[in-house]
């Protein structure tokens, strides 16, 4: 059977998310060359703002949709939450970058393991979306996992749980936002640039900045932007042409990913961190299958028309790391 054009384009576009979670999953190692470079976390953060604006606009120009930055930069109470919006992304990436270039690579992999459940119980909390038996189950086990994380670190995982708030903050607000992924990311990396320029200029002018230390630095440096933009952009694309739920499945391949470069990294992992894994992953597990259920059944609903705009619902596209 000859493939058809939108098999041939879901097949693109599952290519495309996969390689999106591939990215966000060896981020780490991009941040890790940066600091052995000689970069501090904060100047990584610096650089990943000012050079994200960079990319960002270029997203925004192959899009064209420079009149919708034009249309947002117009709206005081828009900007607003994009103020905060970037402020709450920025805790994220800064959490996120101190963790993986701390030896707490691990934490990170569980905090990303733990967003998507959280997520759903902001849902329900929130927007009073209905928690299916699944999702239940899958919360339960997660927040024993999170139990035994804490006996096992003697502390509550701080790091994890801050990029899981965090980033679960940071869609709930864009859930709100009339600016859709790229323009949002664009805005947002202009709101960060300022100050990021500024901690650049303090640096290289006190003599702290790695920057102009070496090209090889330079190098890593610049590819801050690139490696921050590049896989929404591939998100944004295939978030739209393939299910949510083979999206869902695909979330949970970067913080598999970044488990597993921690551990190859000897990062401590007794018994108690094990078990604790192992419940968030039967809680992925469980959460998977909910949402491969909940897809069938409604693939075997019957099928929205033009007056029935209420049944379909149009991808989320908001997944910056």
């Amino acid at each position: 059977m000859t493939p058809t054009p939108a098999s041939n384009e879901t097949r693109t576009a599952f290519a495309a998310g996969v390689l999106c979670y591939l990215f966000w999953g060896f981020i780490p190692l991009a941040f890790q060359q940066m600091a052995h470079a000689g970069a501090t976390s904060w100047e990584i953060m610096a650089h990943r703002a000012v050079w994200g604006v960079v990319w960002a606009l270029l997203l925004v120009l192959l899009a064209k949709q420079g009149r919708q930055i034009l249309n947002v930069l117009r709206q005081p109470k828009v900007m607003g939450w994009l103020t905060l919006s970037a402020t709450i992304i920025a805790a994220n990436w800064i959490t996120y970058i101190l963790a993986v270039n701390s030896g707490r690579t691990l934490d990170a992999s569980l905090g990303y393991y733990l967003n998507p459940l959280l997520n759903m119980a902001a849902g329900a909390l929130i927007f009073r979306e209905r928690i299916s038996g699944a999702g239940k189950i899958a919360m339960g086990l997660a927040a024993v996992g999170v139990a035994i994380q804490t006996a096992a670190l003697g502390h509550a995982p701080w790091i994890s749980i801050g990029l899981a708030v965090t980033f679960a903050a940071y869609g709930i607000i864009r859930k709100r936002v009339q600016a859709d992924a790229q323009t949002g990311l664009f805005i947002e990396c202009l709101i960060l640039t300022l100050p990021g320029l500024i901690y650049m200029f303090w640096l290289e002018t006190s003599g702290q900045g790695h920057f102009f230390t070496s090209p090889l630095s330079t190098t890593w440096l610049l590819l801050a932007g690139p490696v921050t933009v590049i896989p929404l952009m591939l998100f944004s694309w295939a978030a739209r042409r393939i299910p949510l739920s083979s999206m869902g499945f695909l979330q949970f391949l970067a913080p598999t990913i970044v488990f597993f470069i921690g551990m190859s990294q000897g990062e401590p992992l007794s018994g108690l961190r094990i078990a604790s894994f192992v419940f968030i992953w039967a809680a992925v597990l469980v959460f998977i299958y909910g949402a491969v259920t909940s897809a069938r059944r409604r693939n075997d609903a019957p099928v929205a028309t033009e007056f029935e705009p209420g049944l379909v619902e149009e991808a989320d596209d908001v997944a910056p790391r």
